[in-house]
């Protein structure tokens, strides 16, 4: 986000392009003036047409409505974002947020155009075509208002193998995969936050992390599936407690149910691993668990999934016949 002296909410980096300019060039100069980053510009996310009327400028200053084109700068490392040099004036100061919070930063319709950028960006189908920012064909991810709710923050050591004595087992999830490499993945339908699917022991699972893995699968996605692997825990700093992680292939999805612990029935999908990840801040340990997740995909015989959009999963499905 960049904080601006002309304006009380934030922008994304970029402006309008110069005569002859593409709008590709035009943000690639754009990053140059104002961030001092040379970079190539050439993967589109968003084209938004933006009303006249929408435009919070004055009446002599707004176009007859305009296109606005939104591009993936990448994931920058320390050492990218190090070498942000401001210009003198225009721009105040930069910082990476949290998508939850652009609706607080920008204006509405600018957190729109960026958080459809971000899902599109996800969801590897090509650009978005937006109104307002809006998309004129909302994927599920835009439906379900992905990103739209704060990430439980996790940045929590991944660990190889079981958790020792006498670490406490406080939580049981599982990576389930289709036959064609994608994981299955819940989402709430209210908030959009992510999850895999697992949860906490009761005490009818006999401390047994695979019977929690098996009832939680049940209950919340009404899925089903083979003999897991182990994949390792997370550990937390200062507190006795492990957080499984299993992987395993998915067999079955019965029609979804109410999820007894919320009240609420999920959105299934399947995504790339990748895509997993994207959804969730589990920070720089995430990387080892994701290794972990490809050699246990390997073990199972499963391909690696080509990249491809979110898919909505039907209501029941018999997965051993993929």
């Amino acid at each position: 986000m960049q904080r601006v002296d002309y304006r009380t909410t934030c922008l994304l980096p970029g402006g309008a392009v110069d005569k002859d300019e593409s709008p590709a060039q035009g943000a690639a100069r754009e990053l140059r003036e104002e961030l001092g980053v040379a970079m190539t510009v050439d993967r589109g996310l968003a084209v938004d047409w933006v009303s006249a009327d929408s435009i919070n400028t004055p009446a002599d200053m707004r176009f007859p409505g305009e296109i606005l084109h939104v591009y993936d700068g990448g994931t920058w490392n320390n050492e990218q974002i190090a070498s942000i040099q401001l210009p003198e004036g225009e721009i105040d100061s930069v910082e990476f947020v949290e998508p939850s919070r652009l609706h607080a930063l920008m204006s509405p319709g600018d957190a729109r155009r960026a958080l459809s950028a971000l899902r599109a960006r996800i969801n590897n189908a090509g650009p978005a075509l937006l109104e307002d920012g809006r998309p004129i064909a909302p994927t599920v991810l835009d439906r379900a208002g992905i990103l739209s709710t704060p990430r439980a923050r996790h940045h929590l050591p991944f660990h190889t193998g079981p958790a020792p004595e006498p670490l406490v087992v406080i939580q049981s999830w599982g990576w389930l995969l289709a036959p064609d490499g994608r994981v299955l993945l819940l989402v709430e339908p209210d908030t959009g936050s992510a999850c895999l699917p697992g949860g906490t022991p009761e005490p009818q699972d006999s401390d047994n992390p695979l019977v929690t893995l098996r009832r939680e699968a049940h209950e919340e996605a009404a899925a089903e599936f083979a003999e897991p692997l182990l994949l390792g825990h997370l550990s937390e700093t200062n507190r006795p407690y492990a957080r499984l992680r299993y992987a395993a292939p998915l067999t079955h999805l019965g029609p979804p149910d109410t999820d007894p612990a919320t009240g609420r029935t999920h959105i299934r999908v399947l995504a790339t691993p990748e895509q997993t990840l994207e959804l969730f801040d589990w920070g720089p340990p995430a990387a080892d668990q994701l290794a972990a997740v490809h050699q246990a995909r390997t073990r199972f015989g499963i391909p690696r999934a080509e990249q491809q959009p979110v898919t909505e999963l039907p209501d029941a499905a018999d997965l051993t016949t993929w």
